[in-house]
C-alpha cells in the first residue's frame, strides 16, 4: 500500500503554493485599516490581502439610527502604474436599525484606490449598492470615501526569491 501522495498531486500543490505566494501586482500592501464615510454613515474599514490581487474587507458602520457590519471579497486591478487601482467585489452585511430591528443583505462594490507614493496612506472611493431584507429600505446605492493606513506593506519577493538571494550570496 502506497502512502505517499502521487507526483502529480505534489506538483499541483507546489504550483498552487507558488501562485498563492506571489505578490499582488495591482496592490502595494497586505493589511490596511482606516476610516470610511459616505451614504449617511461613517465607520471603520480593514482590508487584508488573501490571494494575489484579492482582498477581504470588513466594514463596521454607524449611522444616525443604525449600526451594521459588512464583509466583502474584492479583486484589484492596476491602472496607469502600481499606485492606482480599480476593484470590484461582493459580500454581505447585517445590522440593526432603531425602528426596524435586525436586517441583513447582499452588497456589490466597484471603486478606485490610490496609494500615495512614499507614504503609508491609501485613498479610495467606491460605489456599494445593496439589497436588504427585514428593512424598510429594500435597496441602497451609497458612495463612500475611505482613508486607510498601511499596517503591513507588500513584499516585493515571490516564493523562490529567498532561495535565489542565498545562492547569489545576498
Amino acid at each position: 500500500m502506497k502512502l505517499l501522495p502521487s507526483f502529480s498531486f505534489r506538483f499541483a500543490c507546489g504550483l498552487l503554493l507558488a501562485v498563492a505566494a506571489r505578490p499582488a501586482a495591482a496592490q502595494k500592501y497586505r493589511t490596511a485599516a482606516g476610516l470610511r464615510s459616505g451614504g449617511g454613515s461613517y465607520g471603520l474599514t480593514v482590508q487584508q490581502l488573501i490571494l494575489p490581487k484579492t482582498t477581504i474587507e470588513g466594514l463596521g458602520m454607524l449611522a444616525e439610527r443604525e449600526r451594521s457590519a459588512t464583509v466583502l471579497a474584492e479583486r484589484h486591478f492596476g491602472i496607469l502604474g502600481p499606485s492606482l487601482n480599480y476593484y470590484f467585489g461582493a459580500g454581505g452585511h447585517f445590522g440593526t436599525h432603531k425602528d426596524d430591528g435586525n436586517f441583513w443583505g447582499f452588497d456589490g462594490l466597484i471603486g478606485a484606490e490610490y496609494k500615495i507614493p512614499f507614504a503609508r496612506i491609501v485613498l479610495s472611493f467606491d460605489f456599494k449598492p445593496t439589497v436588504e431584507f427585514n428593512s424598510s429600505d429594500w435597496n441602497r446605492f451609497p458612495t463612500a470615501f475611505s482613508v486607510r493606513y498601511i499596517i503591513l506593506k507588500q513584499k516585493n519577493t515571490g516564493i523562490f526569491q529567498g532561495i535565489i538571494d542565498r545562492v547569489k550570496g545576498k
